[in-house]
């Protein structure tokens, strides 16, 4: 049988210390994806990882053995081109937002670990993990901070508003719990105004300054405020301004 006759105790422990390293440094890469519950977590990255690896091996081996094609670098090439379709599964479109593209690059980043594991390029893998991980979590709170950053009147697109319908009694109540979560989420207020709403209730209107926001933020501050006793209805809404 070819199997046994291809055996070679020194090849094989070499393909086990390159998916050794693929599954642990996809392991760490797709940890920090599944501790912020991304679409392709722990279990995804190891896979990308793994198969990368095992692809970019065997070329190395077959050409080793028979010769010819294909190489690693065309095997490579293929695994490139492929993970850009899977990457593709896992960008989502929600309303006007659009999510996973990070994931997307993510997954990118551990087959790329994973080819450099298989080509026994094992330096150059947890080099190419450390960087990975680094995008993923040192520029994060660069990136949350420019997202805040208040736009200039003329690159403004879309603006959002909070109302919150209260008791008139309430009203200052839940003025002042609106504002500290407003302040907890850091969202830059423009303008408040509050005016009567039927016989005994009070509308406030917050408008924010025009900043790169999330819509899943403000759900997020809803969910918070429809807690606050007085509250009997509150919304967000987004307007396109020329």
């Amino acid at each position: 049988m070819h199997a046994f006759a291809y055996f070679e105790l020194t090849t094989f422990l070499d393909s086990f210390v390159s998916l050794s390293a693929a599954f642990l440094l996809g392991g760490l890469i797709g940890l920090e994806r599944q501790f912020r519950q991304r679409t392709a977590g722990l279990r995804t990255n190891v896979l990308v990882a793994v198969g990368a690896a095992l692809f970019v091996d065997i070329a190395m081996r077959f050409q080793i053995l028979h010769g010819g094609s294909p190489g690693a670098m065309q095997v490579i090439a293929y695994v490139v081109s492929g993970v850009g379709f899977l990457g593709a599964g896992v960008i989502m479109r929600e309303g006007g937002n659009v999510r996973g593209i990070n994931t997307a690059a993510t997954l990118w980043g551990s087959a790329a670990v994973g080819c450099a594991a298989g080509a026994d390029l094992l330096p150059e893998a947890i080099m190419g993990a450390v960087f990975v991980l680094a995008a993923n979590t040192l520029l994060r709170p660069a990136v949350d901070h420019i997202n805040r950053r208040p736009l200039h009147p003329e690159e403004v697109e879309v603006t959002y508003t909070v109302h919150v319908i209260t008791d008139e009694d309430s009203a200052q109540h839940v003025l002042a719990a609106l504002s500290e979560q407003l302040e907890a989420f850091k969202l830059p207020v423009r303008d408040t105004e509050l005016r009567a709403f039927g016989e005994d209730r009070t509308e406030i209107e917050t408008s924010l300054l025009p900043t790169s926001l999330n819509g899943s933020e403000l759900d997020a501050l809803i969910a918070g405020m429809s807690r606050v006793p007085g509250v009997h209805q509150m919304f967000w809404r987004a307007s396109t301004t020329a």
